[in-house]
């Protein structure tokens, strides 16, 4: 009898063992590069199937030369809420860490993320995706990145001015038919 329960809590314990390690599975991309082109660029990656439960935190890096306003979107479809990607994280970092967390806009089916940051100094940054595989099925990510440069100072002040021209004439054209 002493036997028999010896062998059932070794079989039950190398079980629960083997189910936790499988958990522990790391299936992140390595760093990749953004091209970007006119200021913007697409990126994503596709894990194929038999990942169950595996973890992941890609990493995506860009350079800008010069200032602007970036908008990023982040967008992972499922057939059904069991199968596909989680996608737990989107977020902006920098080279002294997280510079924004994006913003989940859905999650289930369809899970969208958001990234909005004014006046991005130029440099190098990367984004981080970051979730979980939930079924032996393949699932992906698909993701954009846009930067707008931001107005020198010298625009604000030329559109001023021609406003300032603008109302100049309204006015004298206003008197003159007075």
């Amino acid at each position: 009898m002493k036997m028999k329960s010896l062998v059932s809590a070794i079989v039950l314990a190398s079980a629960g063992f083997v189910s936790h390690s499988a958990l522990a599975a790391d299936v992140s991309n390595p760093l990749q590069t953004i091209t970007l082109e006119d200021n913007s660029g697409f990126f994503g990656a596709l894990f194929t199937g038999g990942n169950a439960g595996a973890t992941f935190a890609d990493q995506w890096s860009f350079t800008t030369t010069s200032a602007g306003n970036l908008t990023a979107d982040l967008v992972s479809l499922s057939g059904n809420v069991k199968n596909g990607l989680d996608i737990t994280g989107f977020s902006l970092f920098d080279a002294t860490g997280v510079v924004l967390a994006g913003t989940q806009l859905s999650t289930g089916l369809t899970d969208q993320w958001s990234l909005n940051y004014d006046n991005l100094a130029a440099g190098t940054y990367y984004v981080q995706v970051s979730g979980e595989v939930l079924s032996n099925a393949a699932g992906k990510y698909y993701a954009d990145i846009a930067l707008a440069p931001v107005p020198e100072p010298e625009t604000y002040g030329m559109m001023l001015a021609g406003l300032g021209l603008v109302g100049f004439m309204a006015r004298r054209r206003k008197k003159a038919q007075a």
